[in-house]
């Protein structure tokens, strides 16, 4: 059984990660707020967001911190079934959760403003106030030190996975399901008896990349972008045509020919935007900054992204591979003090095809 406690800003898409997990992996769903609005209920009190937090600290200073997460824990333990506890709010429960047998938290985040938005689209009653007051409610909610009340920051800090969420639905289910497919990897490991070997932050966010790519639409190279700025997720891409036009993978691709200055002739699909233009521009259509930012790509970018990567202000480009025709790209990085890691020393080409003038396409 795996237990999974979810802790984050309002807003940030909690409700969406739960209905995620209860429709594609089968999970119970238990809430420490539909559990408090069930207590306020038999009290007869009006249900906000100010008496549920007064309620909930009350019950952590009289029953003990752990008190409202326990009762939701003993419930996943006698149905036997996968659970996602919602709501995690004080450092005692992250703590009384963290020494159960296979629990891991989970934290979401997202800028404020974008958050605000939900939940007014949301129209939830609790929810119906004005932005100061949403942000003046919310200050008081991330810090408190007294371990019983709610430090959604600390809480944060403790998370053993952190999920920006300023991005569409898909790029946040695709962070779900590699969070997810780590955490299973770490029980069935666990029940193996295998050592763990935990990945750095450099392979951990190659790994992403990876699965981001499977969403590529050009089968001469699916390859998948991750921009990550102090370990947290910015923006991810991959390559596809522009919205709404078809893809490679529907109709085929889209060749043109170019005659370099020493004769030679390459080919090339112009159907798709590469994934980091994609990643690139969805950081432009929310409003991400970039600057100071880490991309994580398949292999050396071409000219063109790396001239993009540099205006956006990426510090560091980090490759699983080198591309064959990344000597341009990687002189444009020196220039430019950017530095370039890669994973691995293997250089990769698309595969050959010969053309007309008996060149090859890159």
């Amino acid at each position: 059984m795996i237990v999974i406690g979810l802790t984050g800003t309002l807003g940030a898409g909690k409700d969406t990660v739960v209905n995620y997990l209860i429709k594609n992996e089968d999970f119970q769903h238990l809430s420490v707020r539909k559990f408090l609005i069930k207590e306020l209920q038999k009290r007869n009190l009006p249900i906000n967001r100010d008496t549920m937090r007064k309620l909930a600290n009350e019950l952590r200073e009289k029953y003990g911190t752990a008190y409202i997460v326990e009762k939701l824990y003993s419930e996943a333990l006698k149905s036997n079934k996968n659970a996602i506890i919602e709501s995690i709010r004080s450092i005692g429960e992250v703590e009384a959760l963290k020494s159960k047998e296979n629990f891991f938290l989970i934290a979401i985040d997202a800028d404020p403003k974008i958050r605000y938005s939900r939940i007014q689209q949301r129209g939830s009653e609790t929810d119906n106030v004005d932005y100061a007051t949403f942000i003046a409610q919310e200050n008081e909610e991330m810090q408190n030190d007294d371990p019983n009340k709610q430090n959604i920051i600390k809480c944060m800090e403790l998370a053993d996975y952190y999920i920006e969420n300023n991005g569409t639905y898909q790029q946040l289910y695709d962070q779900i399901s590699i969070v997810l497919k780590e955490i299973k990897s770490k029980v069935n490991n666990k029940k193996k008896g295998q050592i763990y070997h935990r990945p750095s932050w450099d392979e951990y966010f190659i790994e992403i990349m990876n699965t981001v790519a499977t969403r590529a639409t050009c089968d001469r190279g699916r390859a998948g972008c991750v921009i990550v700025k102090d370990k947290r997720i910015l923006v991810t891409g991959y390559v596809g045509a522009p919205s709404g036009l078809p893809h490679c993978d529907e109709v085929g691709h889209l060749f043109k020919k170019v005659i370099h200055e020493d004769g030679s002739i390459t080919q090339h699909c112009v159907r798709t935007v590469h994934a980091e233009q994609n990643a690139i521009a969805q950081a432009a259509r929310f409003g991400i900054s970039l600057d100071g930012s880490t991309l994580y790509v398949k292999m050396t970018p071409c000219r063109s992204c790396a001239m993009l990567i540099i205006n956006s202000g990426i510090k560091r480009v980090v490759c699983e591979y080198r591309y064959h025709a990344g000597k341009e790209s990687e002189d444009l990085f020196n220039q430019a003090n950017i530095q370039l890691d890669f994973i691995n020393d293997e250089i990769l080409s698309y595969q050959n095809q010969k053309l007309d003038s008996e060149q090859n396409k890159d």
